[in-house]
């Protein structure tokens, strides 16, 4: 079994939707472990079951409605995110859902950590809002103390 795997969910069309995408962007410029692997999820998140499979451990990352204040940053495992109204999360973290679950049935069990971005705005539009992207170096941040190696 691998060890880990960042996955960036969203589409960059929509604005702050592609959060997750624009984090993989810049994490490929950062010194990271050998063990892990970026991945640009995009919108197909039922698609990523194969790296829940492969992976001990799965860092997602993705723009997170959860009625906050637009920048907040959640980190989340998916076991938190039924205490949120499904109504007010994205497509993609239902579907988080569900391929954990799926691997679960499969008999894998891989550390989930989900960090979702409260968005400002999400319309077709390619730039993020400037809020989103002040919040990028936060989300490294995060996810690199999260993988210990600060």
């Amino acid at each position: 079994m691998k060890d880990t795997i960042i996955i960036g969910i969203g589409n960059i069309l929509l604005q702050d939707d592609g959060v997750g995408v624009h984090v993989i962007e810049r994490l490929e410029n950062e010194k990271l472990p050998s063990t892990i692997e970026l991945v640009d999820g995009g919108t197909s998140t039922l698609d990523t079951l194969g790296f829940f499979l492969d992976y001990k451990k799965v860092i997602v990352v993705d723009c997170l409605k959860a009625g906050l204040e637009p920048g907040t940053i959640y980190k989340i495992k998916p076991e938190d995110i039924k205490d949120y109204k499904k109504e007010n999360l994205s497509i993609h973290d239902v579907q988080i859902l569900d391929v954990v679950k799926m691997a679960n049935m499969m008999d894998k069990y891989p550390e989930v950590v989900i960090f979702g971005i409260e968005p400002e705005k999400i319309s077709l539009n390619l730039e993020m809002t400037e809020t989103m992207i002040s919040k990028i170096p936060e989300i490294i941040f995060n996810i690199k103390k999260e993988l210990q190696c600060n």
